[in-house]
């Protein structure tokens, strides 16, 4: 973790989150950091599709056909995230972190990861699979750093 944040301190890059399943948990590892109040703008918590629809303005047909944990839903997330916050790296988070709400087209586990820098954005879809949720929180933001890292370069 400290040295994602010296790194981005470094080339002065400010990153900003939009978190469902993960519940701030990728927000609360960056700013244990020291320092990181140079870098983090804005985290968001967008656990419900309430949240998603007012804070992020998701298009509220986008969770109703494809659901909130969708490729669809995700990319809307952390595109609508960058106009919000400005930062030069933004991320979005939404999936099933368990035990229960997963179906067999999107079972426990299943979580997308959207990072937009400048114009490139990816969405990655993730499968945890046979972990508790907490594991499943876990393995998502250190997913995610890895993510962040790769795109910092």
């Amino acid at each position: 973790m400290k040295p994602l944040v010296k790194k981005l301190i470094k080339k002065k890059i400010k990153i900003s989150l939009a978190e469902s399943c993960t519940g701030g948990l990728l927000a609360s590892s960056i700013t244990s950091i020291n320092g990181s109040s140079k870098i983090f703008g804005l985290g968001l918590v967008t656990y419900s599709n309430q949240a998603k629809i007012k804070l992020l303005k998701i298009n509220k047909n986008i969770i109703k056909k494809y659901g909130a944990v969708s490729h669809e839903c995700c990319l809307a997330m952390v595109k609508n995230l960058s106009k919000i916050s400005k930062a030069n790296i933004n991320v979005s988070i939404t999936g099933i972190a368990g035990p229960t709400g997963g179906t067999k087209q999107k079972p426990v586990g299943l979580v997308y990861i959207g990072i937009k820098k400048g114009n490139k954005i990816q969405v990655n879809k993730c499968l945890f699979k046979n972990k508790k949720r907490i594991a499943i929180q876990r393995a998502t933001v250190k997913k995610a750093l890895n993510l962040i890292l790769q795109v910092a370069k």
